[in-house]
């Protein structure tokens, strides 16, 4: 028989994984709830009328389509089916589509549920979502998204909020070397002004979004194809190795956008948000306002976030921005501004793999083993595991009669820090063994001085 196999780029998650995964999510989710976001969950499928469109179209070529229920072909027209052309039948046989990720489907529910929620909403999501891509090191077709928006406000105090939560995210998971990336579409769109390319930013932003990946010859290259001339590509490429500190860059381009209202728009943005740093009595420590990041996705209006861990061979870990028009794109008249950050849990393990930066704790099932020797024992036992639970304190009873050091085996395999060791003597003089698996160390007390100890 052929042994199963997974999708190309899914993934099982054992508990050992599991457990380093769930210190990320734990750290993301408290993270986000100090700063005042709240849970919301969405479908895993969207019709594709919501979804298409949103993301340009590079990102509508990524979509998992579903096929409908049923007969799906039944009433296509033949003529279509011959010319095998999937583009002809795909909007009759697939009206739904796996979520490509969270944006969207949260501004569809800002718009469906408009008369119910407060302004401005602040909400954080946490869940997989799809895309059709190529597999590689860090990039999957199935992954973890950890989103956090606010909509109803154009407050610049949102962007501020938003580094500040990386930065807080960041120290937490004991990522010390990265870089938190900030531009504006504004400085964009000013560069696309002066480089005569109005009206072309999109072909402009997506291959300038490559410079890291592909380099200048690359991407002068792959522009040169899509029609922009040499005088255009050099007075692209001064503007975007502008140098010197953020305040410096600052400074030029406001000289070199002055004639642009977009460009004048943008750096004065990025000055307020570099100025609410202080306000919060916090540094720019990892900020760096990068001329030349575009992110690809066409929604993005404002402020553009990318996170990026330093000497690791991975991609952004985070990224986000600014977003003014995504709930009109569902017909809604209001327009309501809103900005937000993602995090690829993904990418952060995976980052954190390679840096060994979990902490060994994060891999513990339990803190206690309880460990017997027979039937006699074992009602004791039992009666001394609910005690530990009941005071907070993980743990577990090993559930067959066996051998000591079976039992102690089975501990140390799990990280379990400690065994509590009770037998006849135990029970009797009601002092048991709590043995320290790491140390190797062990003593004898009461019920009462392990659960202190345990808990203090």
């Amino acid at each position: 028989m052929e042994k199963p196999t997974l999708p190309k780029g899914t993934r099982d998650f054992g508990p050992a994984v599991m457990a380093k995964r769930q210190f990320i999510l734990n750290t993301i989710r408290t993270v986000f709830q100090r700063f005042g976001f709240l849970p919301l969950e969405t479908p895993a499928m969207e019709n594709l009328s919501t979804l298409t469109g949103k993301y340009g179209d590079e990102g509508d070529q990524l979509l998992f389509k579903v096929l409908n229920s049923g007969d799906f072909l039944k009433d296509i027209d033949a003529s279509k089916l011959e010319t095998r052309n999937s583009k002809l039948v795909a909007s009759e046989i697939s009206e739904k589509g796996l979520r490509y990720d969270l944006t969207v489907p949260f501004a569809r529910y800002v718009v469906m549920n408009r008369h119910e929620i407060t302004l401005p909403f602040k909400r954080y999501q946490i869940q997989p979502v799809w895309r059709a891509d190529r597999p590689q090191k860090g990039r999957y077709r199935e992954f973890y998204q950890c989103d956090a928006d606010v909509v109803g406000t154009d407050s610049l105090i949102c962007e501020a909020e938003i580094v500040l939560m990386i930065k807080e995210v960041m120290q937490h998971l004991s990522i010390h070397d990265y870089t938190i990336k900030i531009n504006h579409r504004g400085v964009l769109n000013g560069i696309a002004e002066q480089v005569n390319a109005s009206g072309r930013e999109s072909d402009l932003f997506v291959v300038i979004d490559k410079l890291e990946k592909i380099g200048e010859e690359n991407v002068r290259n792959e522009l040169s194809e899509k029609g922009f001339a040499a005088q255009q590509l050099d007075k692209l490429f001064e503007l975007l190795k502008t140098a010197g500190t953020a305040q410096q860059k600052l400074n030029i381009l406001s000289t070199s956008l002055a004639s642009s209202t977009s460009g004048k728009k943008g750096i004065d943005d990025l000055k307020d948000v570099f100025k609410l740093f202080e306000h919060y009595q916090a540094n720019s420590d990892h900020v760096e306002f990068d001329v030349a990041l575009a992110r690809g996705l066409s929604y993005y209006t404002g402020c553009i976030f990318e996170v990026k861990i330093n000497n690791v061979a991975i991609g952004s870990v985070s990224g986000g921005g600014r977003y003014d028009n995504l709930t009109q794109a569902f017909g809604s008249k209001e327009q309501l501004s809103g900005v937000g950050i993602s995090f690829g849990i993904d990418r952060i393990y995976d980052a954190m793999e390679e840096l060994n930066l979990f902490p060994k704790e994060t891999l513990a099932s339990s803190k206690v083993l309880v460990c017997h020797f027979d039937d006699a024992t074992r009602h004791y036992v039992l009666s001394m595991l609910t005690r530990l639970r009941a005071a907070g304190i993980n743990s577990e009873v090993y559930p067959d009669i066996a051998k000591l050091k079976k039992q102690l085996d089975y501990a140390n395999k799990k990280n379990i820090s400690f065994c509590l060791v009770i037998g006849e003597e135990e029970i009797q003089s009601g002092s048991l063994t709590l043995k320290n698996m790491e140390r190797g160390e062990q003593e004898k007390l009461s019920i009462e001085n392990i659960i202190h100890k345990l808990t203090h």
